[in-house]
């Protein structure tokens, strides 16, 4: 006789909404989830030439969720060795030994900036802790406080503690404006 095989004919996406995956409210046995339920969110994972969704109730690291009214979707970060990000192109998290700064990871902080203590994070200007800024002093012109109409005038700040004792790092303590005097006659005898 002859030997009539049959192989069952295998449809190339069935869309199913029974017996999908938790949290899945329509699926296809290749494409695994195509619609998670409510607050879910989809993340679409290659696997050779096919994409496979998964429903999660946040993204994986590397991966940020971004919300929308037909679907959340998790989205891959864009940003090199980005560990976890917030949105495509600013990282919270860079990969182990990188730091972190404005959403991007360095090998090392740049410029002006240090790493906060014990994190990977460059803060800005080195933690440099400051006083309060002193009094404006008096509105002056080459030493001299009268006799003119513009002039300057000073205010200072100290630096209370330093990154690993270098104020070099620290933002200034002087800070100048103009000003303008209000009375520019000397009193008698005084130049």
């Amino acid at each position: 006789g002859t030997n009539h095989c049959f192989y069952p004919a295998l449809p190339v996406s069935t869309e199913l909404s029974q017996g999908c995956a938790r949290g899945c409210d329509l699926c296809s046995e290749f494409n695994g989830c195509l619609r998670c339920s409510p607050k879910l969110f989809i993340l679409l994972e290659r696997n050779d030439i096919r994409q496979i969704g998964i429903c999660l109730p946040s993204c994986p690291l590397g991966y940020f969720g971004l919300r929308n009214t037909d679907m959340n979707k998790c989205i891959k970060c864009k940003i090199e060795n980005c560990e976890s990000c917030f949105s495509r192109n600013f990282c919270t998290k860079c990969k182990e030994g990188l730091y972190l700064h404005k959403g991007r990871c360095y090998v090392t902080c740049p410029e002006g900036y240090a790493a906060a203590n014990g994190t990977m994070e460059c803060s800005s200007p080195a933690q440099c802790e400051m006083s309060e800024w002193g009094p404006w002093g008096p509105c002056s012109k080459k030493r001299k406080l009268c006799g003119f109409k513009k002039g300057n005038e000073d205010r200072t700040r100290r630096i209370l503690q330093a990154p690993s004792g270098d104020v070099s790092l620290c933002p200034a303590t002087t800070e100048v404006r103009r000003c303008t005097v209000q009375k520019s006659q000397c009193p008698e005898g005084e130049q």
